[in-house]
């Protein structure tokens, strides 16, 4: 009965309508194993692959024709194995038609390839565009940016951020405010438009070439030393 069991739960499943290999371990199953077209319930250290995307968290369901549908709940973490994008959520759904996903719940996205990493509540991602939708409470990071705002869409493969709602973007101790913002990741150009505010500060490498200047003009001279004279000689010396 226990080889049968553990048969249920670790196996691997190829659908004719995708042409791909789902491969899932769990410490529970509930659901008929073999019937793609089944709800299955995966609990307690669920895992699930594709070949493109491996999720892990506390409970995975599979469902819709030939397991369409996967959706997850509860420490929730897993990566694209094609565009190297890696996320953890508190729930999750996903498509392997539409090869969308749907992160929910104090997001993170991280994309390995370009040092980018994202906060959000609710990320929606489109592994055949390789575009993310950002809102609630967003915060992206890379390089010297800090980029915030309530709606954002990060294009990966062109490298392009565009912010709106309160957006900002600081550069260490420059800070741009607009309605909206357009920052290319790449050469660092930065478009605002829309009530634009910002305040730029000088480098610090000016700052200390202006303290440096300032050194050497107030530095004194050292005082040349006045002659110091004989005794004076006595009249009609003896």
């Amino acid at each position: 009965m226990k080889k049968l069991f553990s048969l249920l739960i670790l196996f691997s499943l190829y659908t004719a309508l995708f042409a791909e290999k789902i491969t899932f371990s769990a410490g529970s199953m509930s659901g008929q194993a073999g019937d793609s077209s089944a709800t299955t319930t995966l609990t307690g250290g669920a895992f699930v692959q594709t070949s493109s995307i491996e999720i892990s968290a506390d409970s995975i369901e599979l469902s819709g024709d030939d397991y369409r549908f996967i959706k997850a709940t509860g420490n929730i973490s897993g990566k694209n194995l094609e565009s190297k994008m890696e996320f953890t959520c508190d729930s999750m759904s996903y498509d392997r038609e539409t090869k969308v996903a749907q992160l929910q719940g104090n997001v993170k996205l991280v994309d390995t390839e370009n040092d980018v990493k994202a906060d959000a509540q609710l990320i929606e991602y489109n592994q055949n565009t390789n575009i993310a939708v950002l809102q609630i409470g967003i915060t992206l990071t890379q390089k010297k940016n800090v980029c915030t705002g309530a709606y954002a869409v990060y294009q990966k493969n062109e490298q392009m951020l565009e912010i709106s709602g309160n957006a900002q973007v600081k550069q260490e101790e420059d800070v741009f405010r607009a309605q909206q913002i357009t920052l290319n990741l790449d050469t660092q150009n930065i478009t605002l438009s829309g009530n634009v505010k910002g305040s730029v500060t000088e480098t610090k490498k000016k700052e200390e070439e202006t303290v440096e200047t300032e050194q050497s003009t107030d530095t004194k001279q050292p005082a040349v030393p006045e002659p110091v004279e004989g005794p004076a000689e006595q009249e009609g010396g003896e």
